[in-house]
Order: structure tokens, then sequence, then C-alpha cells
């Protein structure tokens, strides 16, 4: 495979910076190979192709951090260096993210529609979910959490059945974080260039306002909640696959899982926190 030669965890965690551009290329080519072959599913498809491309570099980390679960025992350090995998994930993810807001904010309003249909549709359904009353609403942030919890245990599933297979659900995540990033940006180009009288730029930009900070202020815990799972998941699938549930090491394997399961509902916590009883206060 051409795109899993670009690029290797072990040289990724001492550059992780490189896994950026590397996520914008592989969702940007997705992109246009789903609009020249799927148009009109283009929005799924084009996170397909992103995780195709992103699965060669996403079960080379699982297997590289679940063989450091072999070689070092005490826990501390072993939580950095899977740390080093979890920054350069996000940096994948950012660059991801990125692409999709760039395309979002430059293709044409009818091409837009049918790339993001799924993306928008999600988001509407995201806004729809919590009210200016929300904070101090404590059922809310239960059933929220619980939301959460459950695609988690997805994420963390995926992952053990498949090997990389968390990267599903944090593409798509990414596709849906872009479309909101990409609409604001989108909303306020229309906005600005009517004022000074550039009407065709206003009505290239124009689209309908979909929402952006309810879902992007707690979207960075929440994925950082999905690569820990992820991982775990992940780690654990490599374990079984390699046999390694024979070895001594195996309970030292299980303890290490466990405490990034713990990690990740951690961050799920400040992530539904921070969507019932700030985000509502602030906008």
């Amino acid at each position: 495979m051409v795109l899993e030669s670009l690029l290797n965890p072990v040289s990724a965690e001492k550059k992780p910076w490189e896994m950026f551009f590397l996520g914008f290329i592989y969702s940007s080519i997705a992109i246009i190979l789903s609009l020249w072959i799927f148009k009109e599913q283009a929005s799924l498809i084009m996170v397909f192709f992103t995780v195709m491309a992103c699965l060669p570099i996403v079960y080379n980390t699982m297997k590289l951090e679940e063989s450091k679960d072999l070689d070092i025992s005490e826990e501390k350090p072993l939580l950095k260096e899977h740390n080093k995998a979890i920054v350069f994930l996000m940096f994948l993810f950012f660059g991801v993210t990125l692409s999709f807001i760039v395309w979002y904010v430059f293709l044409p309003s009818g091409t837009l529609n049918v790339v993001f249909d799924k993306q928008t549709a999600t988001i509407q359904a995201i806004n729809n979910q919590v009210s200016g009353n929300a904070y101090l609403q404590f059922s809310t942030f239960s059933k929220i959490l619980l939301n959460n919890i459950k695609v988690l245990a997805f994420a963390t599933l995926f992952a053990f059945i498949y090997g990389a297979g968390a990267i599903f659900i944090l593409t798509w995540n990414a596709s849906v974080i872009g479309a909101a990033v990409g609409n604001f940006i989108r909303s306020n180009i229309s906005q600005y260039t009517g004022i000074v009288g550039f009407e065709k730029f206003s009505s290239y930009f124009n689209v309908a306002s979909i929402g952006l900070l309810k879902y992007v202020l707690h979207g960075v815990p929440e994925i950082l909640a999905y690569f820990y799972g992820g991982l775990a998941g992940g780690i654990i699938s490599v374990a079984i696959i390699k046999k390694h549930y024979k070895d001594q090491k195996f309970s030292h394997i299980l303890f290490d899982v466990s405490e990034l399961l713990v990690i990740s509902i951690a961050f799920l916590l400040v992530a539904a926190f921070l969507e019932v009883y700030v985000t509502p206060i602030l906008f």
C-alpha cells in the first residue's frame, strides 16, 4: 500500500506534526475520489476513504503500544509512552478536520449540500438536544454523559474487533466538526461580502447557519476520550491476536487498558460538563 509507506508510528512519535499534513492529504484525496466516483453518497464515502488511508498507521500504532505494555512494567512511564501516540493521532485528527473545513468553505453550494449532507443533519440534531436552559439540569447532564459513554463503548468495541476500527468514529466526528466550523466561516464571509457590496461572493458563500461552538467547545475532550478508548480496545485486540493472553504480563496489559478507559471516561465527564453547564451560558 502506497499510503502505508509514507509514515510509521515510530517516526510519527518523533515528529507528530507531520501527521497533521498527512491527515489533510488523506481526507482531501478521499473527498476528491468520493466526488468523482460516488458523488450522491459522498458524505459517507469520503469518511470511508479517509478511514482506509488512516488504517495502516493507526493499526501499526496499536501494535507498537501493545508491545510497550510488554517492555515497560511501570505504569507512569508507560502512560507517557501512550500519550506520545495520542499526540500524533490528535495531529492526524486535526489535519483531517482542517481538510474538511477548507473543502466546506470553498466548495460550491450545490456540491456542498451533497458532500456534507449527513454531517449537516447530525449537527442540527446535536443543536436540538441542548437548549439554552440546559445548565443546572442534572438529568440532561446524565443523558449526555450516558450517550457519550455509549459512543466510547462503540469506539472501544470497534477497535477491539477490527484492531483500528475506532478511527471510523473519529473520522466521522472530524467531518462533523469540519462541517460546523466551515459553515460558520462561510456564513461570516457571506455576511461581510454582502455588506461591502460583493453580492456574487455573498451568494456563493451563503448557507444556513447550523451552529459552531455548541459542538466544538466540548468536542475536543470527547475526541480525546475516544482516542484513549480506541487505544485501549486496540491494545487488547493486538494482545489477543498475538496470543499474549498466555503471557504472565497479560494482567499488566489488562491493568493498562483499564487505566486508559478510566482516563477516557474522565474526559467524557469534562465534555458533558462543558456541554451542559458552560455552553448554554456562553452561547
